[in-house]
């Protein structure tokens, strides 16, 4: 349905003037509002880009577990006395073994001791993490 003529011209006045106010509605702020904003902005990266030094974090503890000293495990059977006399001898706080295709976190932790076993319970590596 269109519009007689007479109507056109004011619905198109109307429909530009809308325009206008919308438009004029959606001004950023003010330059001031604009300068304070990026010199907050700018503060607040300094300060994150600077640390201060009383709550810096402090580094992990060094790990206590050296694999090396229970090398001589590999091809051995694994057994509960076997792991306790390995978790002495490599000063792991704890001792994880791992069976073939077993889901494992893969988080690190330098104070554990991973003891890996075939299908038949024998150690086929050691190692830290």
């Amino acid at each position: 349905m269109q519009l007689p003529s007479i109507l056109r011209r004011p619905a198109a006045l109307i429909a530009a003037l809308s325009l206008v106010l919308a438009l004029g509605a959606c001004a950023g702020p003010a330059p001031e509002e604009q300068e304070e904003a990026l010199d907050k902005a700018q503060q607040a990266a300094t300060a994150a880009a600077t640390p201060d030094p009383g709550t810096a974090a402090a580094p992990p503890p060094p790990a206590s577990c050296d694999a090396s000293q229970v090398q001589g495990l590999v091809g051995q059977a694994w057994s509960d006395a076997l792991q306790a006399q390995a978790k002495e001898d490599s000063g792991a706080n704890d001792v994880r073994m791992l069976k073939p295709n077993q889901p494992v976190t893969m988080e690190f932790i330098g104070e554990r001791l991973n003891i890996e076993t075939d299908d038949k319970g024998v150690i086929t590596g050691v190692r830290c993490g």
